[in-house]
Order: C-alpha cells, then sequence, then structure tokens
C-alpha cells in the first residue's frame, strides 16, 4: 500500500511548516489529489491518521479535492475529459491521448495554531 509512504511524506512537509512557523498544532491538512493518480483516497486518510498519532498533527483533519483527469487527444487536437490513464478519447476513440491533469497530489493548505 503505497499510501502508507504518501501519508509519511505528508506527514514530514506538515511538520517542517508548523516547525518553521512556530506552531503547537496542525488543524487541517487540506490534499488535492487528481483522479488519474492511482491514489485511494480513503485509504491514504487512514494511513494519514495512523502515522500523524504522536505528532505535532495527531487528530488533524485531512480534507481531499478531487481533481478531474484531463487529457490532449492527439488526433482531435483538442482537450477531454479522462476517466482513467491510457483511456480513449471520449469525442474519437482514439487511444492516443497525452495525459494533461489529474494526475498529480499536492498540499494544497495547512492550518495552524
Amino acid at each position: 500500500m503505497h499510501e502508507m509512504s504518501l501519508a509519511e511524506g505528508i506527514l514530514q512537509l506538515v511538520s517542517e511548516t508548523a516547525n518553521r512557523e512556530a506552531a503547537t498544532r496542525v488543524k487541517t491538512v487540506v490534499l488535492e489529489i487528481g483522479k488519474l493518480s492511482s491514489v485511494e483516497p480513503e485509504a491514504l486518510k487512514f494511513c494519514f491518521d495512523v502515522v500523524t498519532h504522536g505528532s505535532i498533527a495527531q487528530g488533524a483533519a485531512l480534507e481531499i479535492v478531487a481533481v478531474p483527469g484531463e487529457g490532449w487527444c492527439m488526433p482531435c487536437g483538442e482537450t477531454v475529459a479522462m476517466e482513467e490513464l491510457y483511456g480513449a478519447c471520449p469525442k474519437c476513440g482514439s487511444h492516443q491521448v497525452q495525459t494533461t491533469g489529474g494526475s498529480e497530489m499536492r498540499v494544497k493548505e495547512i492550518e495552524i495554531e
């Protein structure tokens, strides 16, 4: 389950930020997770709760904002919505679609005290 290592990386980033800002507690972490990122949001929430135990982020709320998949279809020359990696273009059926969005994961916001 790669969500555990992702949660550990998020905690490291959040802890460094909280320490740099002389915070005493992390209240909320907002993540953007792309639909095509291969990250299971519920598994990540579970792992985040586990890895934050005993840290400055213990009890912090983890909010996840879903980012839709998007790609550029070479034959159509258009940007199209994507439901899965390597899926067909919904307009022409071609599989020559280059992913342009929705494969990322980033910490968007951290609320601290």
